[in-house]
């Protein structure tokens, strides 16, 4: 028998129909390309900003024909290695055996690179051995001033955008601006999940990016349509499942779209027999099983006293006033000055983050996974 297709995906983009909703955000960044808007992107980890961005590449291409080209640059410590990921990112993107292709290629060769492949992709890599960042800068600005002569308009997302802020050249954003400006046929999504940094980039008036784009932040799917959602896709393959259990997963998972995925995508898997309330539970159990080491590894990455806060701040979900003499008291932290500092440091290594809200932000335990086994173990 053939085995049905999961359709609850948690490693990148498969297609539109198991893609939920974003219905306001594609409307958005569509609404930018026709107005020839640059737009920054701000979400917390795993809220499926990539996914978004070629979930919108697909949408634009339905329209009018746009070469669409996406980089994650996480991985890069600088300017050397930002302008070697975009190159190879644009022979991915133009075969050689394509006159485009050709012509980047050849124009590539001018510069001298030394030009490999990956052996388990097979995909090129691009490396530049200049002496000076001046020559990189120089490489960077043909790069882009060739996609930008390119008959198609051209949208360039380039993830994890914060990351220049931390390169060793720190004039990285000021070189960007000024090519940018230059440049009347690409167009730009800069995404980052490090907010404090993507905040700092765009919206400081010192810094060179300030108002130069329209901003969005990614938040939790809306919870009637991520129900709809799933219900539906079981409903598809023939599998049961119950309103109970779809609201007690969008519970437990704080409507985050990847533990949401994954807790869906198991269940969705071992769904063979009818399930039940305690049937989700036990996958859960499981899954916090099976995370266990990882989690105990951040315990021997912190100090005692940042390891002890994280659980406090578990145990609470939403902490709205971490320096209260309530809170301090409750999980005998000490003083407020020290939970205030140790709170920025976890902020710092992305173990807590600040969900913002109208009324009153709160902190939180940026895994959700993490959390829900930090209140079943301590």
């Amino acid at each position: 028998m053939k085995k049905s297709f999961n359709p609850f995906n948690t490693i990148g983009y498969v297609s539109e129909k198991y893609f939920c909703d974003r219905q306001s955000e594609l409307k958005i960044l569509l609404q930018n390309a026709n107005n020839r808007i640059n737009t920054t992107l701000i979400s917390g980890r795993k809220y499926g900003k990539s996914a978004l961005i070629y979930r919108f590449f697909e949408e634009l291409n339905k329209e009018n024909e746009c070469i669409c080209i996406y980089f994650d640059i996480y991985s890069t410590q600088n300017l050397k290695e930002f302008t070697e990921l975009l190159a190879a990112k644009v022979m991915q993107k133009f075969p050689q055996k394509e006159s485009i292709g050709k012509r980047f290629w050849n124009y590539l060769k001018t510069l001298r690179p030394v030009m490999t492949y990956d052996g388990l992709s097979g995909q090129p890599e691009v490396h530049f051995e200049f002496t000076q960042p001046k020559e990189y800068e120089r490489t960077l600005t043909s790069i882009l001033q060739f996609l930008d002569e390119q008959k198609s308009p051209v949208l360039l997302a380039i993830d994890e955008f914060q990351q220049v802020a931390l390169y060793p050249e720190k004039n990285t954003e000021a070189i960007l601006r000024t090519i940018i400006q230059t440049l009347h046929n690409v167009q730009f999504i800069f995404s980052g999940s490090h907010r404090h940094l993507m905040v700092e980039i765009f919206s400081s008036a010192k810094r060179p990016f300030y108002s130069s784009t329209q901003s969005m932040t990614l938040v939790e799917i809306p919870y009637s349509i991520y129900k709809e959602f799933i219900m539906g896709h079981f409903t598809e393959n023939k599998k049961e499942i119950s309103t109970e259990m779809v609201d007690f997963i969008l519970d437990w998972t704080y409507n985050h779209t990847y533990y949401t995925q994954f807790l869906c995508n198991k269940l969705f898997a071992c769904a063979n027999r009818k399930p039940d309330l305690s049937y989700v539970k036990t996958i859960c159990s499981t899954i916090l099983e099976a995370e266990q080491g990882n989690f105990l590894q951040y315990r021997n990455l912190l100090t005692t006293f940042q390891w002890k806060l994280l659980i406090a701040i578990a145990k609470e979900e939403k902490l709205y006033q971490p320096q209260s003499k309530e809170f301090i008291q409750k999980y005998k932290l000490g003083a407020a000055s020290t939970v205030k500092k140790t709170i920025a440091s976890l902020i710092e290594k992305e173990m807590v983050f600040v969900h913002i809200e109208k009324e009153e932000s709160y902190y939180r335990i940026y895994d959700v996974f993490m959390m829900r086994w930090m209140q079943k173990t301590y």
